[in-house]
């Protein structure tokens, strides 16, 4: 399709969750506007996912805008296929403006206002534009990757699908948030001898006093807390999240449990020099703490039970299965089967190619619920962007409502008819 030299009242930059609830939102409220997606729907789904792969929320909490999940098993955990399948059907429900196989390389914005995008099919330009494109771009690899011998397999989470692909022998696993402890016990239950590098996210028990834990959380509020009212505050949106699974019907991820049945686990990874793997001496205290985390959010539920007079069964608190005897701060690769290494420590966010002043010093987006200083410009789908769902599949859609209230409003936008004329113009490019 021809894109060059075109004029939309609103583009949509990306097409996964985020775009698609955001062209429902618009397209609702006969907003003109176009979708440009850089490979496919559901494309990180079906490429950066491995084979075990499950939501961690139950199926309930999917609620994009007017397609709630309408399955027999709401609180299951969709794996991998059936997520795509889902987001598949509701691009079917949608039937949004979107052009696939277009990467949006430069946005800019002129003196008069006007947004001006540079793609792999040509220029265009737009009224308003919304950046939905997620918040995890570029996999964090450390400088001390570079000089592990040339004979170990490295990869990357969203590379990792199975044991199968890596080379016979013990594996590294380099982190331990919610990829790092799930890939760990996919390749430990595949019956692989792990070596765990434990980082600093918290864990979260799946069930509690007869319910799992997002089912008591939900009740109580907390996922319909605005960032601002947090804690944390901003600072909520750099936390690791919890770790848990919905593998198996939804359980908890004990690495203590891991480490009793043979699973190796290790503090902070601060250096490799000659064969030499160097870490902290704080693995004790990292197991504790996610152990007081999973712990804190249970008094929570034990508070509010108690408050609301809920009639719940009483549970047994958690008791560690395992500590550490003593710590081990180096490890001799010579002396260990390791042959390859899954590093597992995030991501950073990439935005370079928004050439618009609304970005940190550390290149974060600068918004309110998605609304930048710059008029017509916003943010979707970014973790905490309003709530803990902003960045899900149960609250990005609250988040378009409210961004497509202000596209509609500002400069009195209201469209010209549900799906205007770019339904035209997608018909005869296609």
């Amino acid at each position: 399709m021809e894109l060059s030299g075109g004029h939309w009242p609103v583009v949509v930059v990306g097409g996964g969750q985020a775009g698609l609830s955001m062209s429902r939102c618009l397209g609702r409220r006969g907003i003109d506007h176009l979708v440009l997606e850089r490979a496919e729907v559901a494309h990180s789904w079906k490429t950066y996912r491995w084979d075990t792969f499950c939501l961690v929320t139950p199926n309930w909490q999917c609620q994009l805008p007017d397609f709630p999940y309408a399955g027999d098993d709401p609180h299951g955990f969709m794996v991998r296929d059936q997520i795509v399948d889902y987001l598949e059907a509701y691009r079917a429900f949608v039937d949004p403006p979107i052009v696939e196989g277009v990467e949006v390389t430069r946005v800019s914005r002129d003196p008069r206002g006007t947004y001006h995008l540079t793609t792999s099919a040509g220029d265009l330009t737009a009224d308003q534009v919304v950046v939905a494109t997620g918040g995890y771009h570029t996999p964090i690899t450390p400088p001390l990757s570079q000089p592990l011998p040339a004979g170990i397999t490295q990869v990357q989470s969203h590379h990792y699908r199975n044991g199968a692909q890596l080379p016979p022998g013990e594996v590294l696993v380099v982190g331990s948030g919610q990829s790092g402890a799930q890939i760990a016990e996919d390749l430990h239950l595949e019956g692989r001898q792990v070596h765990l590098v434990v980082g600093d996210a918290p864990r979260v028990a799946r069930f509690y006093r007869g319910r799992d834990v997002t089912d008591w959380l939900a009740e109580m509020g907390y996922y319909d807390m605005p960032v601002t009212e947090h804690p944390r505050r901003e600072a909520v949106r750099a936390q690791a999240n919890h770790y848990v699974t919905g593998r198996d019907g939804g359980r908890d991820i004990d690495l203590r449990a891991h480490a009793r049945d043979g699973m190796r686990l290790y503090g902070l990874l601060t250096d490799h020099r000659d064969g030499v793997l160097h870490f902290d001496a704080d693995l004790t205290a990292r197991l504790d703490h996610a152990d007081e985390v999973s712990e804190s959010i249970k008094d929570t539920i034990d508070k509010y039970i108690a408050e609301q007079q809920v009639d719940a069964p009483v549970e047994e608190r958690y008791t560690p299965v395992w500590r550490p005897q003593g710590e081990t701060t180096e490890l001799r690769l010579a002396d260990t089967g390791i042959s390859s290494v899954v590093w597992c420590i995030g991501f950073r966010q990439d935005f370079r190619w928004v050439d618009v002043p609304v970005f940190t010093g550390r290149g974060a987006p600068s918004h309110t619920r998605g609304v930048t200083s710059s008029p017509g410009l916003y943010f979707l789908g970014l973790p905490w962007l309003w709530t803990w769902g902003s960045g899900r599949f149960s609250g990005v859609g609250r988040d378009a409502e409210y961004l497509a209230e202000r596209i509609r409003s500002q400069r009195g936008l209201t469209g010209t008819g549900p799906r205007g004329d770019v339904c035209n113009v997608l018909a005869l490019g296609s």
